[in-house]
Order: C-alpha cells, then sequence, then structure tokens
C-alpha cells in the first residue's frame, strides 16, 4: 500500500475509529487508509483472500456506524479527496473520499453546484448511494439523478466504470442500492447553475406547530420547484444569528433555499410572512454558506439515534400525534424534518434507479442527539416512541440513510418491487457478500462446487 496501514496501537488508530455518531463504537483489526485506486484494489483483494469482514467509510457520517466493523477491515477513503470541475462541460469529477463541503467549494467557484444535503460535513459516498435528499432536491432531484458515472473496485478486485452505457445494471442499482456492490473511488456529476441562493430559516412557536404544518403541507407542493424548504421541530440554539429572546424555545420553522430570480423573491415569501413567524431570517447567500449552516450545530462526536419514513400525506391525525412528540423533545440538539421529494425528483420513474419512493412527498426522519453518553437512553427512547407514533401514517419504507440496524424486512420494505432487481445485481457482482455492512441486500446462497463420483 501507498497510504498507511493502522492497527491497534498505532498513533492514528484511535482518531480512524471515530464516527460521527459516537453512540456507536468498534474496533477494527486494522483500517487501509487508501491513498489511490490501487490501495483500494489490494485492500479488497486481502479482505476477499483472508476471508475478513470488510467496512468501507467515506465521510462516516452513517448514523449506524456502516463504515467501521469488528475485527475486521476498514477501507478508508479520506485521503482521496480529489474534485475537478469541468465549467464548460457543468460536469464534476468526486474522489470517492470527499464530504460535501470540497464539492461544494470547487464548485461555487464556477457559479454551479450538484444537488446533495444539508450539512457540508456528510461524506459524498454514503449520501450518493443512498438517493441525495436536500436544498435542490425540487429543482434539480436527487443527487442520484445527477449522477453520470461512478468508477467501483468489485469484490473480485476489478475496477469498472458504471453508467448510462457501460455495466447499466450496476449503474442502476449504485443510484439508491447504498455501498451493496462495491467500493466506490469515483463519482461523475451534472452540475448545476447556483451561485447566490435567498435562504435560510423561518421560525414560529410551538404552540402554532399544527396550523404551521398544516398551511406548509399544502403551500411546498403547490411553490414553485426553485423553492425547496424542509420542515423541523428544533430548540433555538444559544446563539447568534438567533436572538437571545428565542434561546433555548422549542420551535418548529422551515429552512428555506430558494434558487429562482432574486426579484421574485419577496413576493414568493409573501405567503410565509403572512403567517406573521416569530423569525424571518431569509436572505442572499452564496451556495455554500447554506450548506454549513448546521455544521456547527452537529459536529462529529455526538450521540445519535435515527428513525425515518417516507410520507405520501400529512393528515391532520399524524400532525397531531407530531406536534405530541415535539412539545417532548428530549435535548436541544433532537429535531424532526420533512425533506420534500417531489418536483424534479417525481420526473424519474420508481424504478428507473434503486430509490423506490418517487410517489413520496416527504422523507421523515426523526433523530435524537445529544453531546453527552448518559442522554443515549434518553434520545434513543424519544426517537423510537415518535416514530413507533407516526409510522402508522407512512409510505411504509425509510431513506437508506436515515436508517439503524433495523433488519432485513425494513431493507426489503424500502426497496419494494425494486428489491428482486437488486437481489440479482448483487448475485453477480458480490455472490459471497463481501459487503455486507451497510442496509445489506444478502445474495442468494452460493452452491457448493459440484463433485463428480
Amino acid at each position: 500500500m501507498r497510504g498507511p496501514l493502522l492497527r491497534p496501537g498505532d498513533a492514528d488508530y484511535e482518531q480512524a475509529c471515530q464516527l460521527y455518531n459516537a453512540m456507536i463504537h468498534k474496533r477494527p483489526a486494522m483500517v487501509a487508509r487508501c491513498a489511490d485506486v490501487a490501495d483500494v484494489i489490494a485492500s479488497v483483494n486481502f479482505a476477499r483472500e483472508q476471508g475478513l469482514a470488510l467496512a468501507v467509510r467515506g465521510g462516516g457520517h452513517s448514523g449506524a456506524g456502516l463504515g467501521l466493523v469488528d475485527d475486521g477491515l476498514v477501507i478508508d477513503l479520506s485521503h482521496l479527496r480529489d474534485v475537478r470541475v469541468d465549467p464548460e462541460a457543468r460536469t464534476v469529477r468526486v474522489a470517492g473520499g470527499c464530504v460535501w463541503g470540497d464539492v461544494d467549494h470547487a464548485t461555487h467557484a464556477f457559479g454551479l453546484a450538484v444537488p446533495s444535503g444539508i450539512i457540508s460535513t456528510t461524506g459524498v459516498g454514503g449520501l450518493t448511494l443512498g438517493g441525495g435528499t436536500g436544498h435542490l432536491t425540487r429543482r434539480f432531484g436527487l443527487t442520484i439523478d445527477n449522477l453520470l458515472a461512478v468508477d467501483v473496485v468489485l469484490a473480485d478486485g476489478r475496477l469498472v466504470t458504471a453508467s448510462a452505457e457501460r455495466h447499466t445494471d450496476l449503474f442502476w442499482a449504485v443510484r439508491g442500492g447504498g455501498g451493496n456492490f462495491g467500493v466506490v473511488t469515483s463519482f461523475l456529476f451534472r452540475a448545476h447553475p447556483v451561485g447566490i441562493v435567498v435562504g435560510g430559516p423561518t421560525l414560529w412557536p410551538l404552540d402554532r406547530a399544527a396550523e404551521v404544518m398544516r398551511w406548509y403541507r399544502e403551500f411546498l407542493p403547490a411553490a414553485p420547484e426553485d423553492l425547496n424548504g424542509f420542515f423541523a421541530f428544533m430548540t433555538v440554539p444559544p446563539a447568534p444569528p438567533f436572538p437571545e429572546s428565542l434561546h433555548l424555545q422549542k420551535m418548529c420553522g422551515v429552512v428555506w433555499c430558494y434558487t429562482g430570480a432574486p426579484a421574485r423573491a419577496d413576493a414568493l415569501f409573501a405567503p410565509v410572512k403572512a403567517l406573521k413567524p416569530a423569525l424571518h431570517g431569509v436572505q442572499p447567500m452564496p451556495y455554500p454558506m447554506l450548506q454549513a449552516a448546521f455544521d456547527g450545530l452537529y459536529p462529529p462526536g455526538l450521540q445519535w439515534y435515527w428513525r425515518a419514513d417516507f410520507v405520501r400525506e400529512l393528515s391532520d391525525e399524524a400532525i397531531a400525534r407530531h406536534v405530541e412528540f415535539a412539545e417532548r423533545l428530549p435535548t436541544m440538539h433532537s429535531t424532526m424534518h420533512l425533506y420534500p421529494v417531489d418536483g424534479a425528483a417525481h420526473r424519474v420513474g420508481p424504478h428507473d434507479t434503486a430509490f423506490r419512493f418517487r410517489d413520496a412527498r416527504w422523507s421523515q426522519v426523526m433523530v435524537g442527539v445529544d453531546p453527552s453518553p448518559e442522554r443515549a437512553a434518553d434520545i434513543t427512547a424519544w426517537a423510537k416512541d415518535y416514530w413507533d407514533a407516526v409510522h402508522p401514517y407512512s409510505a411504509g419504507g425509510a431513506y437508506v440513510n436515515f436508517m439503524m440496524d433495523e433488519g432485513q424486512d425494513r431493507v426489503r420494505a424500502t426497496y419494494g418491487d425494486n428489491y428482486a432487481r437488486l437481489l440479482a445485481v448483487k448475485n453477480r457482482y458480490d455472490p459471497t457478500n463481501l459487503f455486507s455492512v451497510n442496509q445489506n441486500i444478502q445474495p442468494d446462497p452460493v452452491p457448493p462446487p459440484h463433485v463428480a463420483h
């Protein structure tokens, strides 16, 4: 290897085992910090030949801690951080260890952006392979809808390029199927003209939450697609830019991102202001500024517990249950978000990519978060109870990037009638399930070799 191979006792080993979610602790036998694709190939071959459990780590943001594995080998891509923008073709080639802040920095210089999430420290690989919802979803679709090609190291050690022209079955599967099929060392994305956006939060007191949610469920789907807004329950952080009068209040709100003509912004936000919010913190800003707005609130090393579902409609009954649990937000960092999955995302068919829930309107996630391990049980119980209460009103499956280790039934529910096709691709490219540390598509058992008598 060109990159370092870290083992217990080595100087950088402990740092390499730290995950974004500090609730999860794993002790790999080795962490291979790959310097290039050749290192990735060597690592995959070694894990296969030695029968080692194998995990792949990009940004390390996985809520379920799927970037590490106990007693096995971790392929750590964090040294693969190159981003190359072609401003004429409006394409971006991104190495597998990049985080979205790397991409935003590189593309913004050319007035471009790739649709991604809402936190710039999130890994490009994990977010993309699960689907990718965020500030630009309604305007430009999911992250996978803007993916043109991937370079993948397969379980047998081969490097292949998958695209609409080559290895088309694999290209279909990686767009939503997670890390089941190999190690993606490079992504090629389509970028879009996005420079200055009009964005930020609008907040209302929690006692108006039901009213605001009923308004939001009607307003946003009917709004122009260049307006995105995710709904949230939150406790206002005791820091700027929030006024002191709101600090530590439980509130509801919408975080907006408008990519249209700035001259239209006032008219577009007029109905929002008409609801008389306690704070309307919407203003022009560079897109990377909005992308990084929550980085300080959610640094690596907090305790996290996620539960999620896709949602087709927000009924009055569901809203009532949401409000109950909003009033019981257990910690300042804990939250619930509803991310829009409509607009451009609806113009891709449910079977065109592995991402199945194209008919959903929102991706819903409730997250218990706190810095202290002593609160881990409280935030986990709140998230589980909240999910139990609102799951009956959901579409049944969850966004894989918002799932913990919830079992095979949940994985199958998430992919629905795309699961059989995913299984066929898994059987072809990873029949022994070398890539199993993920929301796993379990291949069919490999038959024993035939022995002639």
